[in-house]
């Protein structure tokens, strides 16, 4: 204990109690022992909360009522407060550090801001409603629907941050190729109880088609009744991947690809960004740049210019190149002595030997491109076909299914006006299944050119579908066959007069009818 002199002061400080176990203790060792005894308490907790998964209830309740105890006091105490908002501090400074380092380059350029959003003038430009929707703080229920790399995740980024400006508001992201319903369930519980404190929940579910259609039915009530806001993001065509009743309840927003200038721009604004590359022509005097600032790189811009070009506006593919080119060509932190690295064309082309092009044999642009090559044929473009029959070939679509569509073209789109037609497409379809892939290719092209030069008749096609719908609408029975028409194979049969009348003259001289009873006067071919 403290002395005191003859004046009544004392010596050395009063001592200060612990707050976690209440002994006393000197002001300069106060600080050291907090943090050892609040290192202890801890590690007693964590044993606590294994002696109750065990069964040992009535020993936790005591224990979690001593820690809360021991919390209460530790919280009116200025030094330990202080120790714990430094030691926070500082492990969230260096996992914030670490994080951001370990990123790649996409996920740094992330927009946070409408203002930074590039391309989509249409869905999310100046004067568009879901624009004018997000500048006043609203968020609509949603489906993103476009290509890889386009946005959507881009866009959900800048919907978390006008969220996080809002007291009233929470952004929650997950994904449909990590979560399942349980997930979805435990969300939709919080904003339940966030409602209560009048605060909305909005749920970003990227790639939502991953969940079928059963489990899409668990957003549908939660969103009808206003429990949480649903964003989703789909690569794939919503009318085929999800339930027309989350369709009903949510806008469809189509997101295109973004075009070669959105890419450059996007480019650009990742080397201006990264502060490590600067774009300069070879050809110009590397002299004007200042030795001072001189940067670990310099890109040319026919590379970039290039990366644009060949990603096929996926933002995501051209990024990732240009940080892989760029880490390859870094020449460390020397600069000064062997001077900045170039980064050419040529090496660009080296990093990406082909070109990035979006084609999904089972999904959304498999149909698009098969359909244009069809439409192309029937309207007698040759050079057209030839370009979409290549790119679906170019795209490793199955030859085989191709060439069964050309078949069909043949039929509906040819028919008599080119007898030889069908037979080309036929051959066209057993030369592809005794060659196969890549030899095949030229049959494939052939055929499609052939087609497309050939005379068109679509009168057999046309007669059948007017033949079709007459038998949809008909009322009743359909009226039977005229006896006449019947055949007649027993002596029963020629009794109730089958066959009875025919003869094999031409229809105009035979004086039979050949149409059932009341359609004698029906021409399918006018």
């Amino acid at each position: 204990m403290a002395t005191k002199s003859e004046g009544g002061k004392s010596n050395t400080s009063e001592p200060i109690p612990c707050p976690v176990c209440n002994k006393n203790f000197d002001k300069n060792s106060i600080e050291e022992h907090v943090n050892k005894c609040l290192f202890l308490n801890t590690s007693e907790e964590n044993k606590n909360r294994t002696e109750i998964s065990s069964g040992k209830r009535s020993s936790s309740h005591l224990n979690n009522s001593a820690s809360h105890e021991k919390r209460s006091r530790m919280s009116t105490s200025p030094s330990a407060s202080h120790t714990m908002k430094t030691q926070s501090a500082i492990v969230s400074k260096t996992q914030t550090k670490d994080t951001s380092s370990n990123l790649p380059l996409a996920e740094k350029m992330r927009p946070v801001s409408l203002q930074d959003i590039v391309g989509h003038t249409q869905a999310f430009g100046p004067g568009s409603m879901i624009r004018s929707l997000l500048e006043q703080k609203k968020i609509p229920n949603m489906i993103l629907w476009g290509p890889p790399g386009c946005g959507k995740t881009s866009m959900a980024n800048v919907i978390a941050h006008i969220c996080k400006q809002q007291n009233n508001m929470r952004f929650v992201k997950l994904s449909a190729t990590m979560s399942g319903i349980n997930d979805v369930k435990e969300v939709v519980k919080v904003a339940k109880n966030e409602l209560q404190f009048k605060r909305q929940t909005v749920l970003f579910m990227d790639e939502i088609h991953r969940f079928n259609k059963l489990q899409q039915d668990t957003f549908l009530p939660h969103v009808e009744n206003g429990t949480i806001i649903l964003v989703g993001a789909t690569t794939e065509n919503p009318s085929f991947s999800l339930n027309n009743a989350l369709l009903s309840r949510c806008r469809v927003v189509v997101m295109e690809k973004l075009g070669v200038d959105d890419v450059l721009k996007i480019l650009k604004n990742a080397i201006k960004k990264s502060g490590k590359a600067v774009i300069q022509n070879v050809k110009d005097d590397l002299d004007n740049i200042v030795e001072t600032t001189l940067p670990n790189c310099i890109v040319e811009e026919g590379s970039l210019q290039w990366l644009a070009e060949v990603c096929d506006g996926d933002a995501r593919v051209a990024l990732a190149a240009l940080e892989l080119a760029l880490a390859a060509r870094d020449p460390g932190t020397d600069i000064h002595e062997t001077g900045p690295a170039i980064l050419s064309l040529d090496d660009i082309k080296n990093g990406i030997k082909r070109s990035h092009m979006i084609y999904d044999r089972q999904g959304e642009e498999h149909y698009n491109t098969i359909s244009a090559l069809h439409k192309s044929i029937r309207a007698s473009d040759d050079n057209a076909s030839l370009y979409w029959i290549t790119r679906a070939m170019h795209g490793g679509e199955d030859p085989m299914y191709i060439a069964r569509r050309l078949v069909r073209m043949a039929c509906e789109d040819i028919g008599l006006a080119d007898k030889n037609a069908i037979v080309e497409a036929v051959a066209c379809l057993q030369g592809c299944q005794l060659i196969g892939m890549p030899e095949c290719d030229v049959l494939l092209a052939q055929c499609a050119v052939r087609l497309a030069r050939a005379p068109k008749s679509r009168e057999v096609y046309s007669a059948m579908k007017r033949c079709q719908q007459s038998l949809a609408e008909a009322k009743g029975p359909l009226p039977p066959v005229p006896l006449h028409l019947r055949n007649a194979p027993t002596k029963l049969m020629k009794q109730i007069g089958y066959g009875k009348g025919y003869n094999l003259s031409h229809k105009d001289e035979s004086g039979l009818s050949y149409m059932p009873e009341g359609l004698e006067d029906c021409d399918y071919f006018r």
